[in-house]
């Protein structure tokens, strides 16, 4: 990854704790064949901002060209609540790969990071989530496209409304805000800082 890349991620990282929205990363015309796609990122093992930070420079290696960051945010735990608070982000990015090629180059990067699911909902070195990939609806027994609980999840609503306020998928009857402001999820979710 250049440089300029990781300078200007670094830099939308940084901008977390005012809240800014994320800078376009992507300086060069975009192949046409490309998906858009948006990822979750979370991390409660370790530095978490570093397993972030070295997940995001990790996705150029997976054939993903990533063009938006959400800030950082620190949220608590949903599901399985006896473990350490999260750090989550947004990624949006474009990509060639089909979508289970996607999945397959995400868990790539979290068998290589060292992380090690020991059991659903429960601590977490890396994660990485495809939420969306185009406008595409898959149910196949690895992936679901759109996420079927980012509905249910304010700690990937608020990092997603901050980059795609009025990303709109066929499926859902409303934009990103609305289904933030509509969600049932009251755990806590804040800029990190």
């Amino acid at each position: 990854m250049s440089p300029l890349v990781l300078g200007l991620m670094s830099r939308s990282l940084r901008n977390r704790s005012r809240g800014a929205n994320s800078e376009s990363l992507c300086h060069n015309r975009c192949d046409m064949s490309a998906e858009k796609v948006y990822l979750s990122l979370g991390s409660n093992i370790g530095d978490r901002e570093a397993n972030l930070r070295s997940a995001i420079a990790a996705l150029s290696a997976a054939e993903l060209r990533v063009t938006r960051v959400s800030s950082i945010y620190e949220t608590q735990p949903v599901d399985f609540l006896e473990q350490a608070w999260f750090l989550n982000c947004v990624v949006q990015g474009e990509t060639e790969l089909q979508p289970l090629e996607l999945l397959g180059a995400l868990r790539g990067i979290e068998s290589r990071m060292g992380s090690k699911k020991e059991f659903p909902k429960g601590p977490r070195l890396i994660d990485l989530d495809i939420l969306l990939y185009g406008n595409e609806t898959l149910d196949t027994p690895d992936l679901q496209v759109p996420h079927p609980r980012m509905a249910q999840r304010r700690f990937v609503l608020a990092p997603l409304s901050e980059i795609a306020p009025q990303l709109h998928h066929p499926a859902w009857g409303g934009n990103v805000v609305q289904m933030l402001a509509a969600t049932l999820d009251q755990s806590e979710v804040r800029i990190f800082e």
